[in-house]
């Protein structure tokens, strides 16, 4: 009788361990998938800015400032900045597609800018700091091309929109010290941001759909 007791319970402790292997296993392989990011780039004017907006939207790791679009390989900021090279502002934004997917970081792009302004957002003038969305894949192409279409039947406002939609290219990232700008110095970027009149404007534009 002990001896099939002890059979049992040899049985049972060897069930449970193998139950909570293959429960370990499903978990690491679920974290294993939504530990692989995406990136993908947008221009939105002062990349300072942009950056800021999309790290506050949930899923988004990190958005990195930068320039692309351009002819120059590895530019300075003094280069982009003297409108020169063809490169605009623009942010890499590394994702988990598990938490947000690349057509809801499109739509949130949208009321983030002033998608009527051409080679100019807000205070900034020059195509330097145009807006545009940047696809990689034709999936993405159509998702952003959907999306603008929906856009011009629903946009709370009459202009044209003006944001370039184009191939995504090389990223140059920018210097240190413009990255994580909003948070280093954030006395000098609210200045910076208010009397640009940046938010204003989007207010004005987007109504309640504003994000900033």
């Amino acid at each position: 009788m002990n001896f099939l007791l002890t059979r049992l319970g040899n049985h049972i402790i060897r069930t449970v361990a193998m139950l909570v292997t293959v429960l370990f296993l499903l978990q690491t392989n679920s974290s294993a998938v939504a530990a692989d990011p995406a990136t993908a780039v947008f221009a939105g004017g002062c990349f300072w800015c942009t950056e800021s907006d999309f790290e506050k939207l949930a899923g988004v790791i990190e958005a990195e400032s930068g320039y692309t679009d351009g002819q120059v390989e590895n530019p300075t900021y003094k280069q982009v900045s003297a409108g020169r090279t063809g490169h605009t502002e623009a942010v890499l934004v590394t994702y988990d597609p598990a938490v947000v997917s690349y057509a809801e970081l499109v739509e949130y792009f949208w009321p983030t800018i002033d998608p009527t302004q051409a080679d100019a957002q807000f205070c900034d003038r020059g195509s330097q700091y145009r807006s545009a969305i940047y696809y990689e894949t034709s999936e993405e192409k159509s998702i952003v091309e959907a999306s603008l279409a929906s856009l011009q039947t629903s946009k709370p406002f009459s202009a044209e929109i003006v944001t370039q939609i184009g191939q995504r290219s090389q990223f140059y990232q920018a210097e240190d010290y413009h990255q994580d700008y909003y948070k280093k110095n954030p006395i000098r970027y609210n200045y910076y941001r208010r009397s640009c009149g940046r938010d204003q404007r989007i207010q004005d534009l987007w109504g309640e759909l504003a994000h900033y």
